[in-house]
């Protein structure tokens, strides 16, 4: 008669050796708990569920047992089974010694996340839970590649009315983040046969890596005080834009720009790619409306959680026009899915009043720390100037020429990480001559911090009107 698997007890995993099963056991019990596989106090399977897993007898394995707990390795206990007992182990030497652990910045105001201590967990749960009380068993399959229809029309409900976006939730594509959205809108590029995406000067070189890693050529457009200059557009297939609040330079693209590149795309029938990455923080005046609302047929429009909540869920969504819908769904696949429960979660969110709640206070939060930005340097540092409009979680502090290699080096000595203007946000193309500036995410630190790195950040920058008094030492 075949054996009967028992179904008691917990998995472990062990693998005997050796012609003698009762000291390959012990031996790889003893193994296990020595190289700290098995912790302290780790409940082990009882005798007869081992015995089970492992096809040997049960009196194999109490005996093994019995010889660990003689050993002092395992303890036995009427009621509570057998588990590993509570004594120092001394790992096996490492082949290498181990690296000393890098300390990160005292402060961080680099640019790209918002403040994630601010996420709010406590309302999140609540609609996570509410989500998932509510969903149908099919929603935890595979589903449409398109995203769940409970998000798309969460979404499609909230940008028309925020953004000003004229969208269809059949027309809403989710996807893990605009990085995700750009490859597949760049795989049906390639497809239709369009080799050149048109870029700003000024944007994040990951972008453009990502863009050339597909075979896009890139070609760099001119800024100004009017944004991005998008009057030399020709042939090219497509044009990535941050129109509402130009990333990193902060400002809006000009009305008579908007309408030009609307007038482009329609003429060539090439596409505008509107990376819509702040829309929602705007301080000084309701926030431009988007770009797609002038023309859904030629705009897609691309936005993301990153900014809003925090860029750990990996939720983004696009809103394409009608006849692109299909090829971006069959780039994307039947399985090539964000998570669908925080998919709900999210829709759930939207739906209840949550998501506006916290986007409110978050402006809130965000505009009272760029204006103390602004007054501290008043104040401290009257030779920077901070460009771009009051939006957004990032601002450009322009420096004095010449002293952009001592702010950061000042910055570092002061433990506070910070970004230049470039390399890393300048087209390698672009033609204009580089500037001597920082790019600093207010957004980043915790409520705690903000503070510190505030101090911190004007000690590294020039304090007089000439650029003088930067404190670095050597």
């Amino acid at each position: 008669m075949a054996r009967t698997r028992a179904t008691l007890g917990v998995d472990l995993h062990l693998e005997p050796a050796g012609p003698h099963l009762r000291r390959g056991l012990t031996d790889a019990l003893r193994e296990a708990v020595r190289s700290a596989r098995l912790a302290p106090g780790t409940r082990l399977p009882s005798s007869r569920s081992l015995a089970a897993d492992l096809g040997i007898a049960r009196n194999t394995v109490a005996d093994a047992y019995a010889d660990l707990v003689a050993e002092g390795w395992l303890t036995a206990r009427q009621g509570s089974g057998t588990r590993v007992a509570d004594r120092t182990v001394v790992p096996p030497a490492a082949a290498t010694p181990p690296r000393p652990e890098r300390r990160g910045p005292a402060y961080d105001l680099r640019p790209g996340t918002p403040d994630l201590a601010s996420f709010p967990r406590t309302e999140w749960l609540r609609a996570a839970r509410r989500a998932l009380a509510a969903a149908p068993s099919e929603a935890l399959g595979y589903g449409d590649p398109r995203g769940r229809v409970e998000l798309r029309t969460a979404l499609a409900g909230y940008l028309a009315r925020a953004r000003g976006v004229r969208a269809d939730p059949e027309r809403v594509v989710v996807c893990a983040g605009f990085a995700h959205g750009l490859k597949l809108l760049t795989a049906v590029l390639r497809a239709r046969g369009a080799h050149t995406v048109a870029v700003e000067s000024y944007g994040l070189d990951e972008h453009w890596r990502l863009l050339r890693a597909a075979g896009q050529t890139t070609a760099a457009l001119p800024f100004d005080e009017r944004g991005t200059d998008t009057g030399g557009l020709t042939d090219q297939g497509a044009v990535l834009l941050t129109p509402g609040h130009q990333f990193p330079m902060g400002v809006p693209l000009h009305r008579d720009r908007r309408s030009g590149v609307v007038d482009w795309a329609r003429r060539t029938g090439g596409l505008v790619l509107e990376d819509d990455y702040d829309g929602e923080f705007r301080y000084d005046r309701q926030p431009v409306g988007a770009l797609q609302g002038l023309d859904p047929d030629h705009v897609v429009y691309l936005g993301t959680a990153s900014k809003s909540l925090a860029p750990g869920l990996r939720l983004g969504w696009m809103v394409l026009p009608p006849g692109l819908v299909g090829e971006v769904t069959a780039a994307k696949g039947e399985t090539d899915t964000s998570g669908v429960l925080d998919q709900l979660t999210l829709a759930e969110f939207l739906d209840c009043g949550a998501y506006d709640r916290h986007v409110r206070a978050a402006r809130t939060r965000y505009r009272r720390r760029r204006d103390a930005l602004v007054a501290a340097l008043a104040a401290r540092a009257p030779a920077i100037r901070v460009t771009g409009i009051a939006a957004g979680l990032h601002a450009v502090l322009r420096l004095p020429p010449g002293t952009q290699g001592a702010v950061l080096r000042a910055a570092a000595y002061q433990g506070l990480a910070l970004d230049a203007l470039t390399p890393r946000f300048r087209h390698a193309d672009a033609a204009t001559e580089p500037l001597d500036a920082l790019v600093v995410g207010y957004g980043t630190p915790p409520d705690h911090a903000w503070s510190g790195a505030l101090d911190a950040l004007c000690a590294a920058l020039p304090s007089g009107e000439n650029g003088s008094g930067i404190p670095f030492p050597g």
